[in-house]
């Protein structure tokens, strides 16, 4: 199995699969977006697979996927019945205890055993610790394979217990290439704008295009160039964010308005380019933060616009 811009990754990976002795703990980083968690799935697959063995079409017994969970019972329900629900902001000790109670078993049907947790950075502390001690000491036959979109922010106890594997953006002709695949119904300048607004990442540019960002991505890009001295845009910005939005599209809110930022740096000329700094780190920041903190997303989005403006070339007062 391949994917698009992940043949060194698997390079690397069935290279170490092959080996005599295959480490047991890995980290894959990259952006979010660019396919780490479904490579995660079919790398589990092969680490577990064995010949002559028949393997199941659906779940395997052998791998364990750690993720949000439901935040409710109701959001449970809604899981259970195919409907979209709402997920915890992080992955708790619970989830870490439950899993290494299963390491005292032997895997089901073969020697081997894949724990995913996706993404290993929504890790609680204390489950954080919780999982360092497998990582020092795993069961024979089990491997831990951690999706990481900031690895720099992980414990250096688990970074120094793990395999860095890396996983490169991809070019523009590349995500061009999926978008007119899974999302056919993109016009041109959808794509053109999604493709800008992902940096690399085509998860994010679907995302981009699933979630109709264009019209984000076109205030957000004015701010950036005009400023705001009126306010108006910022209004229309949180407008287009909703008054309820998901977690997920907080996110996708806090990504474009990071890609708008990083576009303008290129062009910008050297006094321009400190404040476009700060704004991206500050941004950074808030995307750090969106999984923890219940943010109003009135005030998010004002705070948003307020970066953005910072950043036009003849900068509005404060």
């Amino acid at each position: 199995m391949s994917f698009v811009g992940h043949d060194e990754p698997w390079r690397i990976w069935r290279a170490a699969l092959s080996g005599d002795r295959m480490h047991h703990g890995w980290i894959l980083a990259g952006k979010s977006g660019v396919g780490k968690a479904a490579f995660a799935q079919a790398a589990a697959q092969e680490l577990v697979r064995e010949e002559g063995v028949p393997q199941p079409a659906g779940e395997h017994p052998d791998i364990t996927l750690l993720t949000h969970l439901p935040a409710s019972q109701e959001d449970e329900k809604k899981r259970e019945e195919g409907k979209p629900y709402q997920v915890k902001r992080s992955i708790g000790i619970a989830q870490i205890r439950e899993m290494q109670r299963r390491l005292v078993t032997r895997p089901t049907l073969g020697a081997r055993r894949a724990i995913i947790i996706d993404p290993v950075d929504d890790l609680e502390k204390p489950a954080a610790n919780a999982l360092l001690k497998s990582l020092e000491e795993p069961p024979a036959g089990t491997f831990f394979l951690l999706v990481s979109h900031r690895p720099g922010r992980l414990l250096p106890t688990i970074r120094s217990r793990c395999r860095i594997l890396r996983f490169p953006a991809l070019t523009a002709p590349q995500i061009d290439a999926i978008l007119r695949e899974q999302a056919p119904q993109a016009d041109s300048d959808t794509r053109a704008a999604a493709i800008v607004a992902a940096s690399g990442a085509p998860g994010a540019a679907l995302d981009f295009v699933e979630r109709d960002l264009a019209g984000l991505h076109r205030i957000m890009q004015r701010i950036a160039a005009e400023g705001d001295t009126q306010f108006l845009l910022r209004g229309s910005l949180s407008e287009q964010i909703g008054s309820r939005p998901d977690r997920e599209r907080l996110l996708a809110v806090l990504d474009l308005a990071r890609a708008v930022v990083a576009s303008e740096l290129s062009t910008a000329e050297r006094g321009r380019r400190a404040r476009i700094i700060d704004a991206h780190e500050e941004l950074s920041r808030l995307s750090g933060q969106a999984p923890i903190y219940n943010f109003d997303p009135a005030l998010l989005a004002m705070e948003i616009g307020t970066l953005l403006a910072s950043t036009a070339p003849d900068r509005e007062a404060a």
